[in-house]
């Protein structure tokens, strides 16, 4: 089912789903985590920004399965009080986080043992990317899961969830669909235990 975004309803919403993808997208309102703009900074859509917070706020109120999905990652790190960095080029010194206006970059991310993405990537996963923001400080309960070549980090997750997993990259673009069939197996024992 797809949400339009909206504060209204969010308990309507949750009561109808088992589980949520926070999906890629513009930009979010660097007021959000007390940051001035940067030049960079695009497409912000403040309606977007809220509705998606309230929702990711009461899901994982309810421990509701979550997915985020590069944006959606960072939705979720600035819901548990992270911030972002507004332009990767500038702390990497390059663009191979976003390369080229539409179209994915591929890279190599490292699992960080221990964690639910290690038990089901591995040590190493290849992924596709596109964007040039990225997380900053890591919000309270998230642990960083993954890390790109230049060290940036690329997943976070809440260990204290059943299933709470942000993703920089774009599962959807690859050939991997591990990260949809653990949410749908998560969903549905979030069905099963309501």
């Amino acid at each position: 089912m797809l949400i339009p975004p909206s504060e209204d309803g969010v308990a309507e919403t949750l009561a109808a789903v088992d589980g949520l993808v926070f999906s890629g997208g513009s930009d979010l309102d660097p007021d959000l985590y007390d940051d001035e703009p940067h030049e960079a900074t695009a497409g912000v859509v403040p309606e977007r920004d809220r509705a998606e917070l309230a929702l990711l706020e009461a899901a994982l109120a309810r421990d509701m399965p979550v997915l985020a999905v590069c944006r959606g990652s960072q939705v979720l790190n600035v819901a548990r009080g992270g911030d972002l960095v507004q332009h990767l080029p500038d702390v990497v010194g390059d663009d191979k986080h976003k390369h080229t206006p539409g179209t994915f970059a591929d890279q190599d991310v490292t699992l960080e043992p221990g964690t639910r993405l290690a038990e089901l990537l591995g040590d190493r996963a290849a992924v596709k990317s596109h964007h040039h923001q990225g997380f900053g400080r890591v919000g309270r309960g998230l642990r960083v899961a993954a890390h790109a070549e230049d060290g940036t980090v690329e997943a976070v997750e809440d260990p204290s969830h059943r299933f709470a997993l942000g993703v920089l990259w774009h599962p959807e673009a690859g050939g991997d669909r591990k990260l949809f069939e653990e949410l749908v197996g998560a969903a549905a024992e979030y069905r099963a235990a309501r």
